[in-house]
């Protein structure tokens, strides 16, 4: 799901500190919003923000230096109509960077117009990666999944099974032997590109890691700061299964690799069985290092058959 979409004050608000920006006109519906149709459809945060386009409508138009110096440089009549060209598209606002100053017939239709008119001193470039980058987070898909999402070995990788099997115990001694967590019980996935997941936890459980027996613990405060994170990408899932559901649904060595989709992004997956006497602590972190290797272009299992393979070849 996508967020509503954000008001033109809301984004000023954001902003204004890092940006120092003005607004200047538009100030009569200051809750003008992107376009819900646009936000649907866009593959990306480059599509709700750019240079000034006159064929992408319901987008940011910024306006630097280039832009300003084409509105201007030609007559009267020409300007009219290309300023007017900006209102048709019907940008939620306009921006003008680059220490430039609108010309007064852009300050006059966005008025008429009801868009608002953002000015900054900053350069065209930054506030279209401040904008890009803030609007990527801010409009991307989310779900929201049970388990323990951790840092790894510098890998993002969410802990799951079902209740009961001991995932929050097993983070714990993660944390204990070095790792990082990211968020307990509820992680908070956004799809912020075509290809990468990344996990938040929620504002309400920042830090907090609930263990069975013991409660609540505040991994930070017991831990320090080094034993928690803000966010991860999403590389692996290591699923717990009990011992018998392992040797009933999945195979001992599976041909191909183990994929789950989550927000149509298929992330590496391992399913490891719960069992008295197994240090699961040691084999989640043997994953993350096999997963690395794999991330590297090194497969072992596939080098195993080929290994196999050879050896056949010979005895033959």
């Amino acid at each position: 799901m996508k967020p509503s979409v954000i008001s033109a004050e809301a984004l000023f608000e954001e902003h204004r500190p890092a940006l120092r920006w003005e607004w200047i006109a538009g100030h009569a519906h200051p809750e003008r919003r992107f376009d819900e149709a646009a936000v649907r459809n866009a593959q990306s945060a480059a599509d709700l923000v750019g240079y000034l386009n006159y064929i992408h409508p319901y987008r940011v138009q910024l306006v630097g230096r280039r832009e300003v110096a084409y509105l201007q440089d030609s007559s009267l009549e020409d300007q009219e109509r290309r300023i007017q060209r900006i209102v048709t598209l019907e940008p939620p606002v306009v921006i003008v960077a680059d220490a430039q100053s609108p010309p007064d017939r852009l300050v006059a239709l966005c008025d008429r117009a009801d868009i608002p008119l953002f000015v900054t001193d900053e350069s065209a470039g930054h506030v279209i990666d401040v904008m890009r980058g803030y609007l990527s987070q801010l409009f991307a898909e989310r779900t929201t999944r049970h388990g323990v999402f951790m840092d790894i070995l510098g890998v993002g990788v969410m802990l799951t099974g079902e209740s009961g099997l001991g995932k929050s115990e097993l983070g714990l001694e993660l944390i204990s032997r070095g790792h990082g967590l990211v968020a307990d019980d509820a992680v908070d996935l956004y799809r912020i590109s075509q290809t990468a997941i990344e996990g938040r936890c929620p504002e309400l459980l920042l830090n907090l890691l609930e263990v069975r027996g013991i409660g609540l613990l505040d991994i930070k405060s017991i831990f320090g700061e080094t034993a928690v994170r803000r966010k991860m990408r999403l590389k692996l899932i290591v699923h717990l299964v009990r011992k018998e559901t392992l040797e009933r649904d999945f195979e001992r060595l599976p041909y191909e690799p183990l994929n789950e989709d989550i927000l149509n992004v298929p992330v590496r997956k391992v399913v490891i069985a719960v069992d008295a006497g197994r240090n699961l602590a040691v084999l989640v972190e043997a994953a993350v290092r096999s997963t690395i290797l794999q991330l590297r272009g090194i497969d072992t299992y596939r080098e195993f058959i080929e290994r196999h393979q050879k050896a056949m070849q010979k005895a033959g």
